[in-house]
């Protein structure tokens, strides 16, 4: 997939390398075996807050790039209830063998806070979706800027690069920025009896692409199974 160019914001201002700190990484439970990376933390975010970026050796001149916002439930507690814990080991899966970068982006529950969006895990009991959860709450559908990673990648010299996402959202929100996507790679469809609504709505709602699975995934994705 290519995607088509978005209308740019130019004069942009990149993130400054505060830090790098070399690291061995394996998700826990998982059959990688340890990989070699480095954690590199910025000066100069916008949002002030405490983004970083996990980057795997060789980097190709157009890097493969995972952009994922922090979700404390999945990528550290293993909840079903989202796709971003098996999302986050996919990742660290691909771009540890091939080399590339990880934005890990501290935006929890799309960018409402971990509070807000366990008091929507409650509505959503009650038959809201995801979205609308967020909405009963008083805050937006999705409230993540991707403007921080667009000054990372910039700051480390990342122009143009292959994004792993099925996320439209977040390309067209780069290439505003001003870094060039030049193709999409979709992440696998993780599916499980308890995320199926919330698969559904991403597809729905925010149009996530919901391909590359089997079909009994598919059709439990959109509810027929």
């Amino acid at each position: 997939m290519t995607c088509a160019p978005a209308r740019r914001i130019t004069g942009l201002a990149a993130a400054r390398v505060r830090a790098r700190v070399p690291v061995r990484i394996a998700r826990a439970g998982r059959s990688q075996r340890a990989a070699s990376a480095e954690l590199v933390t910025f000066r100069g975010l916008t949002d002030g807050r405490e983004h970083l970026a996990c980057v795997w050796q060789p980097l190709p001149a157009v890097p493969l790039v995972r952009v994922h916002s922090e979700c404390l439930t999945g990528d550290v507690f293993g909840s079903l209830r989202c796709d971003c814990g098996p999302q986050l080991d996919e990742a660290v899966e691909v771009l540890s063998g091939t080399g590339g970068i990880l934005l890990y982006l501290r935006q929890e529950g799309r960018g409402i806070g971990l509070y807000n969006k366990l008091d929507a895990y409650l509505l959503q009991d009650r038959g809201a979706d995801t979205y609308t959860a967020n909405r009963l709450l008083g805050r937006g559908e999705d409230e993540r800027d991707y403007l921080p990673a667009a000054q990372m990648l910039l700051g480390l010299g990342a122009r143009e690069i292959h994004l792993i996402t099925n996320n439209p959202e977040k390309v067209g929100q780069l290439e505003r920025y001003g870094v060039t996507v030049r193709s999409v790679r979709p992440t696998r469809v993780h599916v499980n009896p308890h995320n199926q609504n919330y698969l559904k709505a991403k597809g729905t709602i925010a149009r996530h692409r919901l391909d590359g699975v089997t079909r009994d995934a598919t059709a439990a994705c959109k509810g027929t199974a």
